[in-house]
């Protein structure tokens, strides 16, 4: 069965080492440092890179060695992307650019006044696109596990200052759901990682790349029980510096649509838009455990 820990890997010094270098050097030479990184995840991270492998191998058909080859590219993008959501949250000075599809559906569901929902996944580096969250004028609110070591997050958000930007706690108590109300009363908009769940959580199965795996049905229920705008968004990295961003047309509750059956319709949207970012930036996916049932 599928499984993921709930937690993410790396630690605050690797942050610190890095930030410096942008700093000092630019993002460049980071990224030449983040050559050598990736080299020792491919080479001794074996469980991760396996599940890496049967992605590429048996659900996206590549090659035996193109599939090796990928495994490292895939994690080289990475580090790219969480070095980028630092610089970019911290407004440390880039030469990022962008291409902005579907921006006037998040800038519709902001005019409508009742908060709206985003369904993403851990696929390119959606938070990398700061600049649109800026130019929406209202906060984004990202929903996730509380995987990551303390002091990595104390360091994270002391270099971003949480600009326009708050993370909302998956906790037992389900007081994060109170916290989503909350925010969605204040027109801010909700972000939810839909791609990923812990054991024991409520799933749905999907077909999915041409085989059967488990979505969480949280995010899906919990954009249909608020009844507001929902649009699937993903901003993919293009090249060094360029990131089009994709946001689709706003997803409501028919008249006569049950809460169920829009949840249902909501995850068979998200797991078909996924499905062809996947197709398009097959490197971009990081989801580092077996994502299907088999």
């Amino acid at each position: 069965m599928p499984q993921w820990a709930g937690k993410s890997k790396g630690n605050k010094l690797g942050y610190s080492i890095f930030v410096f270098v942008v700093r000092t050097f630019g993002v460049l030479p980071a990224y030449f440092l983040l050559r050598f990184v990736s080299l020792y995840y491919f080479l001794f991270s074996w469980s991760s890179s396996g599940h890496i492998y049967r992605y590429f191998r048996h659900r996206l058909k590549f090659g035996a060695v193109k599939s090796l080859f990928k495994i490292y590219r895939n994690y080289y993008i990475f580090g790219q992307t969480l070095l980028d959501k630092i610089i970019v949250m911290a407004g440390i000075e880039n030469r990022f650019t962008y291409d902005f599809d579907g921006e006037n559906n998040l800038r519709e569901m902001v005019r409508q006044g009742k908060g709206g929902i985003l369904l993403s996944a851990h696929i390119g580096n959606w938070e990398a696109a700061g600049h649109l969250l800026k130019r929406l004028d209202t906060k984004i609110n990202v929903v996730m596990f509380d995987g990551e070591h303390q002091q990595i997050k104390a360091y994270v958000e002391g270099v971003t200052g949480g600009k326009n930007f708050n993370v909302i706690v998956i906790k037992n108590d389900m007081s994060h759901v109170y916290a989503i109300g909350d925010a969605l009363g204040r027109n801010e908009l909700i972000c939810l990682h839909a791609d990923r769940f812990l054991p024991g959580n409520k799933t749905v199965v999907k077909n999915f790349l041409g085989a059967d795996a488990e979505f969480p049905a949280g995010p899906f229920q919990l954009a249909a029980g608020f009844n507001v705008p929902v649009s699937v968004v993903f901003a993919m990295k293009e090249s060094v510096s360029h990131y089009h961003f994709f946001g689709s047309e706003l997803l409501k509750k028919g008249d006569t649509e049950t809460k169920s059956l829009f949840a249902e319709r909501l995850s068979d949207e998200f797991k078909n838009d996924l499905e062809r970012k996947i197709h398009l930036y097959p490197e971009q996916w990081f989801n580092y455990y077996n994502f299907w049932m088999n």
